[in-house]
């Protein structure tokens, strides 16, 4: 009889509701473990990022080799003895045998001192740019695995809600059949269990990707040294840094342009690119003699009857002269010029390629708004009274038993999308506010949150 399945259908939603109770409460976190936030997260992985450690020392020695590339080569002393008689081996003998003692100073070519200070300061400039390039981007990342991990966490919660639901409905198709009650088929305890058996799939492989996600979320969290987490319940409300240059058809070329020029990652080329242009002046200085400066004093024995020699002082200046030139310094000043063109080149390619994946992302919030707004106002409700409306004709002999199962599905499958919908959604904003984050005050601006 219908109305007995339809009572015991209804039974089983009861059981269902319950059962999802029951879920929530066991799923709650334990006491030792700590209820992680998408902000938090970001902020810890930030915090214990060995990269930006590994960057301000690598700009402390290029400032300190900066400082060292400003000074004069160390002197260079010299002590020796000359015109000694080989005879006797006599230091008074000869008049012309003298200790000598002598200091060297060379001098670089022309400015070549204040030119390579100069780039080292401009080298070491570019690693604040990095560092905050580094953390917009440790935030994209951890922002995505944390949403990735929420969303498989609640992709689950899902099935296992309704999957109470489909192991009812297999039970009674499968009582029903054996006794003939209603018009129980064979295929329509087939499908049921089908059904089942997929959504057992189903939770197996979204068990594996939370898996994935969570330890791949929890290397980043190592620094901080967060070993056991639960992920806090509900979503955050990202905001994007600026909202006029988010949205379609808001803003202009030049907008765009000015906002991506002032991103950390091109500062970063801009300082590379100043740096290349004084490598460029640093090997023209190369067309200059190098200088150098020697000064002797030598000491000269008395002679063999007592009397005083007088000693000798010298000096002299030496320098090099770049002559054939057309071999090595024009090589070298054109193999400078063409690296700051290369440099150079790798910022546009970086622009470029930062516009196109902000207006690809920029469409596709646009879209996912669209479909956000499309399930929450018509979609949602209408597939739920789709399967209401199921179960009703079935259990008034006007419907088919796997129209019940296909409308269930239906609806699980519809919440999981909104869920996708909404993940998706909030991984396009940590995008977007990636390309649209800019150097403040030596700090990346950061993800808000609301």
């Amino acid at each position: 009889m219908k109305y007995k399945f339809r009572n015991t259908v209804e039974a089983g939603i009861v059981l269902k509701a319950l059962c999802g109770i029951f879920l929530l409460v066991i799923t709650q976190p334990a006491s030792s473990q700590i209820q992680l936030s998408l902000e938090q997260a970001v902020s810890l992985a930030r915090e214990g990022d060995p990269w930006l450690t590994g960057s301000r020392h690598q700009e402390e020695a290029v400032q300190a080799q900066s400082t060292a590339a400003g000074e004069l080569p160390d002197p260079v002393v010299s002590l020796g003895i000359a015109n000694l008689p080989i005879d006797s081996f006599h230091i008074g003998q000869e008049h012309m045998t003298q200790f000598k003692v002598g200091v060297r100073q060379d001098f670089p070519r022309g400015d070549s001192r204040l030119l390579k200070r100069q780039q080292l300061d401009e080298m070491s400039g570019q690693h604040p740019y990095l560092r905050q390039n580094r953390m917009a981007g440790v935030t994209v990342e951890v922002s995505n695995l944390w949403l990735e991990t929420y969303r498989n966490r609640e992709a689950i919660r899902l099935i296992e809600r309704d999957r109470f639901l489909f192991e009812h409905l297999v039970n009674v198709a499968q009582s029903n059949y054996t006794s003939a009650v209603g018009e129980t088929r064979q295929q329509d305890l087939l499908r049921a269990q089908l059904e089942l058996t997929r959504l057992e799939d189903r939770l197996t492989l979204l068990q594996e990707q939370q898996e994935t996600s969570r330890a791949e979320l929890n290397e980043w969290l190592q620094g901080a040294e967060v070993k056991d987490f639960v992920l806090s319940t509900g979503l955050p409300t990202l905001s994007l840094v600026q909202q006029g240059l988010a949205e379609e058809g808001e803003f202009s070329d030049k907008q765009l342009n000015d906002a991506l020029l002032e991103h950390p990652l091109i500062k970063s080329y801009e300082q590379k690119i100043m740096a290349s242009h004084t490598e460029i002046q640093l090997s023209r200085q190369k067309y200059k003699p190098r200088w150098g400066l020697n000064t002797s004093y030598g000491y000269r024995n008395d002679d063999p009857l007592g009397n005083d020699r007088s000693h000798f002082f010298s000096m002299d200046v030496t320098f090099d002269l770049p002559l054939f030139t057309s071999r090595r310094q024009d090589k070298e000043v054109q193999s400078a010029i063409a690296e700051a063109e290369a440099i150079k080149t790798d910022k546009t390619l970086a622009l470029r390629s930062m516009r196109a994946d902000f207006e690809s992302a920029q469409a596709r919030l646009h879209r996912l708004d669209q479909r956000k707004t499309l399930y929450e106002d018509r979609l949602l409700q209408e597939i739920h009274d789709h399967a209401e409306a199921s179960l009703t004709a079935y259990t008034n002999d006007d419907g088919e038993f796997s129209d019940v199962v296909r409308a269930r599905i239906a609806e699980l499958n519809a919440n999981i999308d909104f869920l996708n919908i909404n993940i998706d959604r909030l991984k396009t904003i940590a995008e977007l506010n990636y390309f649209l984050v800019a150097s403040v005050d030596g700090q990346a601006r950061e993800i808000p949150h609301e």
